[in-house]
């Protein structure tokens, strides 16, 4: 607690000389070490704190300028020591202004009544007319999000950790708002029912209402020129810039929105990113990315997502309201001008390209390409598996982690092939085969999409290798000698022996997912051991994979995994090394068509055929020097040494 003392007369006389003066200065409390030399043109109204004033803030461009507080009128405020206020237009009003802020040109700064700052605030999310409305709160992750969203039917566990997060939000109520140590506010308009965390950055902003800046030195948030926020949680490390209108939204660690993208009753959570375009009622989980002026992301579900310029995707297909909701699963993509009408379930790592209005739900045949063909959808299952273009995405998502903060939110798995992923390959295969036996024609229609029966017999082939290649991964991570053996046959743990879901980032089995929701209910976790448990369940991917691989081993044996020898995961191991070598074969082919011919054109603009090569590859490079064709070669020797090794271990 810091200690104040009232104004000595000496030091009211010199603040009344600089033009100060005060409703009341008996309600004018300061520090010990109070000096009045640096106020000027002050008016005190209500009870008013002061501390020291000695630093010298170095501004760009070379300026110095002294902490203190001149031309403002403050209202029921504590400021600070060292903290410089100047040129406020209107009035600062019931806030609390930490050490070290910086706050200059600003027409109001004010808290009415109580606030709970953002918390407690619905998101109509899916839904717009409501439906699968959640609370935000400071401290919302993307799994606990995707819990509150599509878990409804259970409504004890749901129920429960909503009136958690509507306590949590009665607790942050307050007639003060607080500007937070070392955050600096220039420039702006109007920021109302505000709580600004440490070392923030709002410059221009034109109006901020009823949210919280939970900025901190590790990862500091900056809102831009033009903004425009009410009803929000804007979470560390997050860029808001250029003009964004933001309403009724939760936006998550690492994110970035900017260039006039405007969004409402949504949710962003880790390292999203919107320019231009424009959400409703979105489910923005890790990763999703829309760049483009064109784009509307309308009412569903996305992850790990990058839309096309002009993608459009509709609910408007409806009678009693937008209702209809999208499901579109991690990796998808879509191309320029995509049209997707709600609603819809997309699977996978899918790439959408044209237009799409019958509804298809394809979840369970991922990795796939879903692209319109004089109106009709035609379906390609599992060709995504090969794409140089999907490699690259999720060989890049770690890499652009944009989080810097020690308390990261968001439990991500960035794994490409999981048992998530390929529980859905293994009942793509059973879809596929008995599209196969149903009709002897050349093509079949499933979900409204037609396949041809080549593309069945494809898919099939390289769902069958993605499944090879994982269990011969997760053997080699597991299996190191024979006395490794004894690991694999112990089957007592059955936890990831079922099916899997992947909570928009955290990929866990859907029995600990269950489990949790039942101690929710009956055991009265709090938010942080709610949080807990689902770092808990990233942690444990591993040993959940591993599980899930054991039970899956009798499949391809004919044996109990007790009755497993050695010799009998030699086919696996070498299903593996040819998977792994067929895949890479196939996605350096598809690398290599960007230095084919057709890529080379508009290169060598004025130049002869010599002068056009040498102009690529001064460019572009060369096949032979491109990383990511490099470390696809490195990956496979790799693959490959592990096998062979491998193999030998179990012959021996």
């Amino acid at each position: 607690m810091t200690n104040y003392r009232p104004l000595l007369d000496k030091e009211i006389a010199t603040l009344t000389v600089y033009g100060c003066s005060a409703q009341d200065w008996k309600q004018v409390q300061v520090v010990e070490n109070f000096s009045p030399s640096y106020f000027y043109n002050v008016h005190f109204s209500g009870q008013v704190f002061l501390g020291s004033y000695n630093r010298i803030f170095e501004l760009p461009g070379g300026v110095r300028k002294h902490s203190g507080v001149c031309n403002c009128l403050l209202h029921n405020c504590t400021i600070g020591n060292d903290v410089f206020i100047d040129k406020i237009n209107n009035y600062i009003a019931n806030y609390e202004i930490a050490d070290g802020a910086y706050i200059e040109n600003v027409n109001l700064l004010l808290t009415e009544g109580e606030s709970t700052f953002g918390n407690g605030t619905e998101a109509a999310v899916l839904v717009e007319s409501g439906g699968r409305t959640i609370p935000i709160f400071d401290w919302l992750s993307a799994p606990l999000a995707y819990m509150l969203t599509f878990y409804k039917y259970n409504s004890k566990a749901i129920d429960a950790i909503t009136h958690k997060i509507n306590t949590y939000a009665d607790l942050q109520k307050s007639d003060k708002g607080r500007i937070g140590k070392n955050a600096r506010i220039v420039n702006c308009d109007t920021l109302k029912n505000m709580r600004v965390g440490d070392f923030a950055t709002v410059e221009g902003a034109l109006r901020l209402e009823n949210g919280t800046i939970n900025s901190n030195e590790q990862a500091p948030v900056h809102i831009g020129q033009g903004v425009q926020c009410t009803n929000f949680i804007i979470n560390s490390g997050t860029t808001i810039s250029e003009a964004a209108l933001v309403s009724n939204c939760f936006v998550g660690q690492g994110c970035i929105l900017g260039k006039q993208f405007s969004a409402m009753d949504s949710l962003f959570f880790a390292n999203c990113q919107g320019l231009h375009g424009e959400a409703a009622s979105v489910f923005a989980g890790p990763y999703t990315v829309t760049h483009h002026k064109s784009t509307l992301m309308l009412t569903a579900l996305y992850s790990f997502m990058n839309a096309g310029s002009g993608t459009n995707f509709s609910n408007h297909m409806y009678k009693l309201g937008p209702i209809h909701q999208g499901i579109t699963e991690r990796g998808v993509k879509t191309s320029s001008d995509s049209y997707m009408m709600w609603p819809a379930k997309i699977g996978a790592f899918t790439v959408v390209l044209g237009r799409h209005k019958g509804n298809p739900d394809i979840s369970d045949l991922p990795f796939s390409y879903l692209i319109e063909n004089n109106g009709e959808s035609n379906l390609l299952p599992g060709v995504n598996l090969h794409s140089a273009g999907t490699i690259r995405d999720v060989q890049k998502w770690p890499k652009r982690d944009n989080r810097t903060d020690d308390l990261k939110l968001d439990p991500i798995n960035f794994d490409f092939l999981s048992p998530y992923t390929l529980g859905k390959a293994l009942k793509g295969i059973e879809i596929l085969k008995q599209l196969l036996e149903s009709a002897n024609t050349p093509f079949v229609w499933y979900q409204n999409c037609k396949i041809k029966r080549s593309s069945i017999k494809k898919g099939i082939e390289v769902y069958q290798m993605a499944i090879d290649q994982f269990i011969g991964e997760k053997i080699a991570a597991h299996i190191k000698s024979k006395a490794d053996l004894s690991n694999l046959k112990q089957a007592d743990n059955a936890a990831g022996t079922g099916d899997w879901v992947d909570m928009v980032g955290l990929i866990a089995p859907k029995s600990e997912i269950d489990k949790m929701l039942v101690q929710v209910t009956d055991e009265g976790y709090s938010l942080e051991s709610i949080q807990e448990k689902l770092n808990a369940l990233q942690l444990g991917y591993g040993e959940y994979a591993w599980n899930w691989t054991k039970a899956l081993l009798p499949q391809f044996t004919g044996k109990l995994l007790v009755e497993t020898e050695a010799q009998d995961l030699i086919p696996l191991i070498e299903n593996w090394k040819k998977a792994a070598a067929t895949f890479s074969d196939l996605i350096i082919r598809d690398a290599k068509k960007e230095f084919n011919a057709v890529a080379r054109t508009g290169f060598g603009l004025d130049g002869n055929e010599e002068e056009v090569h040498l102009d690529f590859e001064a460019v572009r490079g060369t096949v032979e020097e491109n990383s990511f064709i490099e470390d696809m070669n490195k990956g496979l020797d790799k693959s490959a040494a592990i096998a062979d090794q491998l193999i030998e271990i179990l012959k021996s």
